[in-house]
């Protein structure tokens, strides 16, 4: 794609107090084949991580917060800070492997209704199997959404959408986003880079993921799913996110998060904004499996129209 920028794309990384990963990170977005603006968020690290981008990788652009706002809020603000036309998103304790996988995903964005692409991952401490990889590399397959700390995205697209939606905090905010991208005519899509590996941080806790996700799940629903789907929908989804808690040993913070999402839906009743029944339907369709273009491209809306921030 044609790029105003010297570089040919940015890549944020938003970062807390994962110093260590984070270095191993920037190294790998400095060898990638095609020159990038690397964009590190700092969001209220203590353990010296600022001065460690500064002294290490001056050509970063660095931005610290001193006190944390969370990851989705975050990843605002850095697609803000960011000035090229396609922008990834990685997380700090993942790494392009690949010199060419930025180039690779870059060919991606050939058809004007790619609004993201969801780049190949390998969450490699936990095995081998290629997370978002497109089944045929001849095909553009369309997935139902895409894992935030391995995509890339029109950024202009993204700040006309409002990017993710803040109150999510953190968990199903890429969810949220592409249903909204759908509901204007845009779709993920399934890279054919080279996989992106994810080194999962030890510092990461069940309890908290699960809590933060079945509440972020239960406002995903509220706010995008229409009417008559949204009480069966939200029916299914208390009783699958109960489950999966108890799987993970989890239980009592799925019951926590479920009832802090709730919650937060009795104070906003006037603010729902479903998408279209056709969107819903073309999301649910898309969860079971992906599907090339092609064969939806009839049933989605006409492309909306941003202008370039």
């Amino acid at each position: 794609m044609t790029q105003t920028s010297a570089f040919a794309a940015s890549v944020i990384i938003t970062t807390k107090n994962r110093k260590e990963e984070l270095r191993n990170a920037i190294v790998s977005c400095l060898r990638q084949t095609v020159p990038v603006e690397v964009v590190v968020f700092d969001d209220g690290s203590t353990d010296g991580t600022a001065e460690m981008v500064k002294q290490e990788f001056p050509q970063v652009r660095l931005h610290r917060v001193e006190k944390s706002l969370g990851i989705v809020e975050a990843r605002n603000r850095a697609m803000r800070l960011a000035s090229c036309q396609i922008a990834f998103t990685i997380d700090d304790d993942c790494v392009f492997q690949s010199e060419r996988t930025v180039a690779q995903t870059l060919d991606d964005f050939d058809h004007p209704r790619v609004g993201a692409v969801a780049i190949p991952s390998i969450d490699i401490r936990q095995s081998p199997k290629v997370w978002n990889q497109a089944p045929d590399a001849s095909a553009l397959y369309v997935d139902a959404t895409f894992r935030g700390g391995a995509n890339a995205m029109r950024r202009d697209l993204f700040l006309c959408l409002d990017g993710y939606r803040g109150f999510l905090v953190q968990r199903a905010e890429e969810s949220d986003y592409a249903i909204r991208m759908l509901n204007v005519g845009y779709v993920v899509r399934l890279g054919r880079a080279d996989p992106i590996h994810h080194l999962e941080s030890p510092t990461r806790r069940m309890n908290r993921i699960v809590r933060f996700g079945a509440r972020s799940n239960v406002l995903f629903a509220w706010y995008n799913v229409p009417m008559p789907y949204l009480p069966a929908h939200l029916a299914v989804l208390t009783w699958n996110l109960l489950r999966n808690g108890a799987r993970l040993g989890c239980f009592w913070s799925a019951v926590n998060g479920i009832l802090r999402g709730y919650g937060a839906t009795l104070r906003q009743l006037g603010q729902r904004r479903p998408v279209s029944r056709r969107a819903y339907r073309l999301m649910r369709l898309l969860r079971k499996n992906p599907i090339p273009l092609e064969a939806i491209e009839e049933q989605l809306p006409p492309l909306a129209r941003c202008r370039q921030p």
